[in-house]
């Protein structure tokens, strides 16, 4: 059995870091991070023509029809680079309508968010402990919607909100509309603007055609937060390694001291063989349902245990330097606490897995 990835899997993930890497530099993420708009039009409008934004659309609404595993490899480079979009908000929206919406709503919906001419995110989290959906509270009164959704990215930007209220039922509601008041809220990661949105009898459309259910759009969500983090860590190795070639003490680079040899290897052995954890995870989404929710909570509380633990040993390993705003090791660090705070916590996430497996 061939557990790598296809021709076409590398080549998506290819096409995007070259596209990162030549548009996004760190001297551009620098600019996009200290203004901290967390978007650039340019770059999403690249996104959108390269397919990102309809990744995982079916070819019969305009999009490319993937799974998603290649959702999550785009999410891994996205981490890896920090680019400031709202790819995760808009993906995770779009995996929403082709749970739950009927045939109608995704003829209607899907073809405007897979070409670009609409940015959709989701409204789902309440708390730090009500992310899931047996946990929500918004409530759906006829075609009337009322509740507090907290860390909403990209909510001003938004065309469209895919919100999750009480039961598990999931709804559409124009951002912009009456009885919709955002707040954007000063998040740490700046490469991904969040706000709390309170809807006051804010009209609302119904998914009701499709048979998923809630909790594979958050299993969804948990398992691209994990990729996302597990990208970042993997290029704050990197910059680990560039730093410690090039620093210098006693007229020589400190990566030759043993210290620091040791802890960069222990970085590489602790966060690369969580890759296995979240393609499957990714994989059974689409594939082993009844394992998807296990695995899923798996991947989240691993990966990003792991990635920030990685995120404070590459603060040390900057010495000084690496705790100051100048840094830009701060970007990564950041961006991973946001993906480990987000629809649940890594103890949360290990309680759920024993609960799941029935301990």
């Amino acid at each position: 059995m061939d557990f790598g990835l296809s021709e076409e899997q590398e080549m998506l993930q290819e096409t995007i870091r070259g596209f990162a890497q030549n548009e996004c530099p760190t001297t551009r993420l620098r600019e996009l991070f200290d203004g901290g708009a967390g978007h650039d039009p340019a770059l999403w409008s690249a996104l959108v023509e390269m397919g990102v934004a309809g990744l995982i659309v079916p070819e019969k609404q305009g999009g490319a029809g993937m799974e998603l595993l290649d959702l999550a490899l785009v999410a891994e480079v996205l981490g890896e680079f920090a680019l400031p979009s709202p790819f995760l908000a808009h993906s995770l929206a779009v995996h929403g309508i082709c749970l739950r919406g009927s045939a109608s709503q995704c003829e209607a919906m899907l073809p405007a968010l897979a070409n670009g001419e609409q940015i959709a995110t989701v409204a789902l989290q309440e708390s730090d402990s009500a992310w899931a959906p047996e946990t929500w509270t918004a409530k759906l009164d006829g075609d009337r919607v009322s509740g507090v959704k907290t860390i909403v990215s990209h909510a001003t930007l938004a065309d469209r909100m895919l919100v999750g209220v009480q039961g598990g039922d999931l709804v559409w509601v124009d951002p912009k509309g009456e009885g919709v008041q955002i707040e954007p809220v000063n998040g740490i990661d700046r490469t991904r603007p969040i706000a709390t949105v309170t809807f006051t009898g804010a009209p609302a459309e119904r998914l009701s055609g499709g048979s998923g259910t809630a909790e594979q759009l958050t299993d969804a969500a948990v398992v691209l937060l994990a990729t996302d983090a597990f990208g970042a860590a993997s290029k704050l190795i990197d910059l680990d390694v560039a730093y410690a070639l090039e620093r210098e003490q006693f007229d020589q680079p400190i990566a030759q001291f043993q210290a620091i040899k040791h802890t960069i290897a222990r970085l590489g052995t602790d966060v690369e063989p969580t890759r296995a954890l979240w393609w499957y995870a990714a994989h059974a989404l689409d594939h082993l349902p009844e394992e998807a929710p296990r695995v899923a909570s798996v991947a989240k509380a691993h990966i990003t245990d792991r990635a920030m633990s990685a995120a404070r040993q590459s603060v040390e390993l900057h010495g000084g330097y690496g705790f100051t705003w100048e840094c830009e090791v701060q970007m990564w660090f950041k961006r991973i606490m946001l993906d480990r705070s987000s629809f649940g916590t890594p103890d949360q996430h290990r309680e759920r897995t024993a609960t799941v497996g029935g301990y």
